[in-house]
């Protein structure tokens, strides 16, 4: 039989063993999982647009319409970090999205499908915070999301005409929830979007720019790199326009777009502010009844956190008819 002192040492033994096990334990029992969120920052313009995320409010005139055909690449879309541990939560993220309009006079309203092609993140869970992240892994062949978050919108010209130099105007847009928030491609609730829209075209120049409310009912904080609630957007465009020689009537536009949002409880606070550039080119050529587009962007983050980029292509095919486009009546 063991004597009395061997029984106390062990028994002490035996308590130290619990309290260190707990000790070490308890951050893993008490890390939250973080559920995931619709992470892509690029709110893109309605279809016939002109620019990739701000509005030319070019179009007008008697009944017309476009549709256009996006497709990007973004690289680190989300990254997470406490300042020891960095996470990229999301690595690469590449959609397409197709989308339809119709205008009549300062009128236009417009649908847009957005579709994932791959979404891919650091799949280990990974404690960041006192929050566990698992990057998402999406793509067309085994595990899709037919729809992304789809939006219907309606814009309003309130100033100006097609083609003059200050044109004034409203939007509005709601995102209805589709998708898996594990893939980073869904809030899972309704958001509204409502923004004042600034455009206008001065000789060769064209400018464009906005500011407006992201209302978003998602809101994790205090968890890294993830949303906050509502949202001030805000952003900026200028481009030359470039005639080119040997092809009448078309044009070539060139310039910078800015842009990005502040959760507004935290605003311009720089874990809930993200910021991006995209320099984009876009030439255009008009039709018998209409006008083609295509254009190419890339950029990246200007301030790379928040869902933000490290660095981002964009391409787009459109087709408008009727109406204005790009502050030209279409004859």
């Amino acid at each position: 039989m063991p004597s009395s002192r061997a029984r106390a040492v062990g028994l002490g033994a035996a308590i130290w063993a619990g309290l260190a096990a707990s000790l070490l334990g308890s951050p893993a029992r008490g890390q939250q999982a973080v559920q995931g969120f619709a992470v892509e920052r690029s709110y893109p313009s309605a279809p016939g647009g002109g620019w990739f995320v701000m509005d030319d409010l070019s179009f007008g005139g008697g009944l017309g319409g476009a549709v256009e055909w996006t497709t990007g690449y973004a690289k680190d879309p989300l990254r997470v970090t406490d300042g020891v541990t960095h996470v990229a939560v999301v690595s690469d993220e590449a959609f397409t999205d197709v989308g339809f309009a119709a205008t009549y006079d300062r009128f236009r309203l417009y649908l847009n499908l957005t579709a994932p092609l791959a979404i891919e993140g650091d799949q280990p869970k990974t404690a960041v915070g006192g929050y566990s992240f698992v990057g998402p892994s999406l793509d067309l062949g085994s595990h899709p999301d037919t729809l992304s978050d789809p939006r219907v919108g309606l814009d309003t010209r309130l100033y100006g005409g097609p083609n003059d130099p200050v044109r004034l105007g409203v939007g509005t847009q709601l995102y209805v929830p589709s998708g898996n928030r594990s893939d980073y491609d869904t809030d899972g609730t309704y958001r509204v979007m409502v923004r004042a829209l600034f455009a206008g075209d001065v000789g060769l120049l064209s400018y464009a720019a906005q500011v407006g409310a992201h209302f978003r009912p998602r809101d994790d904080a205090p968890a890294p790199g993830s949303p906050k609630g509502s949202e001030l957007l805000f952003g900026a465009a200028a481009g030359m326009r470039f005639p080119l020689h040997g092809a009448p009537n078309a044009s070539l536009i060139v310039g910078p777009e800015v842009f990005g949002a502040s959760a507004v409880r935290y605003l311009f606070s720089s874990s809930a502010t993200e910021c991006e550039g995209l320099f984009s080119g876009r030439y255009q050529v008009p039709l018998a009844h209409g006008q083609f587009r295509v254009k190419l962007g890339v950029g990246a983050g200007l301030d790379p956190r928040f869902g933000a980029p490290e660095w981002r292509t964009v391409f787009a095919v459109e087709l408008s008819g009727r109406g204005g486009v790009e502050g030209r009546p279409l004859q």
